[in-house]
């Protein structure tokens, strides 16, 4: 177990996204836990990194969307508080109408896409705060910020994401403990194999590559950028969408009824 030197865990790193994390911070000399379903592919990963980097890299073969892997990757972090970086990267989709989807998609995708992130995040935190440093990646969508027929359950999941993000953005702003969250658009990695929406039925003009997106969000971290959607140009779009959601916010905060929905 790696338990001395500054360590990034990474969920999801056997592909995609999640590979492309692991392999930016052994570039930046971080050893690594990278934390995944498929051992081979993990080993295979972990090999590389330590041949090109020479950093150290231990394997945590989990299922994320289980009670018992998530417990595995609980543990392992709550017993290890030296972590000095958590990027919460697993996820999936499953883009289908609720009305012709099975239970266990819906429940599946809020498993990992919510509760493992979050008890992830409970575990590492005592020991970021308890050293006062440390930083927490969390992986939405844009689709947090829209919705569409086939993507109430993954839509409200990674919204789940961007709001328990915000949260403890402002939870933790007077300590030395940073939250990031990213909110990539139509990437090319392989979530989309089991979505429901085949990889080629996207525009190709419109799908961003893993590395393309990791160096966009690690520019944007390394800026101290707390919400990141790396395929908006113009940022003003971004503070205005945020001004707007909190003077709406705002405008609710009173106990007289709407005049259009007072009783004439």
């Amino acid at each position: 177990m790696i338990t001395d030197s500054k360590i990034a865990v990474i969920t999801g790193a056997s592909s995609g996204i999640g590979a492309a994390y692991a392999e930016r911070f052994a570039r930046r000399g971080y050893d690594l836990v990278l934390v995944a379903r498929r051992a081979e592919r993990l080993q295979s990963l972990a090999a590389s990194l330590t041949d090109q980097y020479g950093v150290r890299v231990e394997s945590l073969v989990a299922d994320l969307a289980s009670e018992e892997g998530q417990a595995r990757v609980e543990q392992r972090l709550a017993s290890s508080p030296a972590v000095s970086v958590l990027v919460n990267n697993a996820g999936i989709a499953r883009l289908a109408t609720i009305s012709t989807s099975p239970l266990q998609d819906s429940l599946a995708q809020i498993a990992l896409n919510m509760t493992a992130l979050t008890r992830l995040t409970h575990a590492i935190l005592p020991g970021m705060l308890a050293r006062n440093t440390g930083s927490i990646i969390n992986i939405s969508s844009v689709m947090a910020l829209n919705t569409l027929p086939i993507s109430s359950v993954y839509s409200g999941s990674k919204a789940f994401v961007l709001a328990f993000s915000r949260g403890l953005q402002q939870e933790l702003a007077d300590t030395g403990v940073k939250v990031q969250v990213v909110l990539p658009a139509a990437t090319a990695t392989e979530i989309w194999d089991q979505s429901g929406v085949p990889f080629a039925a996207l525009p190709p003009e419109a799908v961003m590559t893993t590395d393309n997106l990791v160096d966009a969000a690690l520019a944007a971290f390394d800026q101290g950028e707390t919400v990141t959607l790396p395929s908006v140009a113009e940022l003003g779009m971004i503070d205005n969408f945020e001004s707007s959601r909190i003077a709406l916010f705002g405008a609710a905060q009173t106990g007289k009824v709407a005049p259009r929905l007072q009783s004439r």
